[in-house]
């Protein structure tokens, strides 16, 4: 009988990762040593030690700084957009861990990835790019945390997602309407786009772009999370009556029927949201069904 594969290396000597980080923060040091950041993954307490560690976050913002002039105009190299991903790979390893998350908002440090996520190059550097600082923001709300929703919703995160929505690649636009979902799914998020008519109509416009572009270029990840949000919007009873008049017909006839065929939790919240909608129904309990990524 076969011996069994030995398990996979789940620590790291920890005075090699304490030289890995110092490197990290010396200033003469070319910080390539950020391509290492896969390393996260077998190390738990790697987080706090970076932001712990002098110097280190400094080094890791300047990576991030020291890319802004070639962004605009458009002149960013494959070469740089993967050293500052490295870089936003450990920043993302540090807004993911309990112990730094607070600290990571606090210092206001995703405002520094905002200017990324203002880029419309579609290049292949600038697409990694925003892919990558999607997932910082993605790894805070992933949290369910009210803190981080309320950090986000002083900050401009909401238009960038729509336009990463309307306009970026499938795997951008599925992580940017993540984010949008999972903003709407705190009760303070949800109250914030529908208070006003047209911070309301400015999603449900994105959405319905959305729902046109998915029947030319069907994707049941995309259309999950789309409907997702329809359906937390139809909690809200103005959006609710709202979404009576403005839900994409494609949503009520059976144009993601293929779609839908092997995916049971989009196939019940689209069903939720359609009950939701009758005349004179109040929206039914909120699905038991997880709702991440």
């Amino acid at each position: 009988m076969a011996q069994p594969s030995p398990p996979l290396q789940t620590t790291v000597d920890r005075e090699s990762i304490y030289q890995w980080v110092s490197e990290l923060s010396n200033p003469k040091n070319s910080r390539e040593c950020a391509a290492t950041a896969e390393k996260r993954e077998v190390v738990p307490d790697l987080a706090p030690m970076l932001w712990h560690s002098f110097g280190t976050i400094a080094a890791l913002l300047q990576e991030i700084i020291n890319i802004y002039p070639v962004i605009n105009p458009a002149t960013l190299t494959a070469h740089q957009s993967n050293r500052v991903c490295n870089a936003l790979a450990l920043l993302q390893c540090v807004a993911s861990h309990p112990d730094t998350r607070s600290a990571f908002l606090q210092a206001h440090v995703p405002l520094f990835l905002y200017p990324f996520l203002h880029t419309i190059s579609k290049t292949r550097p600038f697409e990694y790019l925003r892919l990558t600082s999607l997932g910082v923001i993605g790894a805070l709300v992933k949290t369910d945390e009210p803190e981080v929703i309320t950090f986000l919703l002083t900050t401009e995160i909401i238009p960038l997602c729509l336009r990463i929505m309307e306009s970026g690649s499938e795997l951008s636009k599925t992580v940017a309407t993540f984010i949008l979902q999972k903003i709407l799914l705190d009760e303070s998020g949800l109250n914030y786009i529908c208070q006003t008519y047209d911070r309301f109509s400015h999603v449900a416009m994105i959405l319905g772009k959305m729902v046109l572009s998915l029947v030319k270029d069907p994707s049941a990840r995309l259309l999950k999370h789309v409907v997702r949000c329809y359906l937390r919007l139809s909690d809200n009873g103005r959006a609710r009556e709202a979404l009576r008049q403005c839900l994409p017909d494609q949503l009520r006839d059976n144009t993601f029927s293929a779609c839908l065929q092997e995916d049971k939790s989009t196939k019940h919240w689209l069903a939720q949201l359609l009950n939701n909608l009758e005349p004179n129904n109040l929206p039914i309990a909120m699905s038991p069904l997880h709702n991440n990524m």
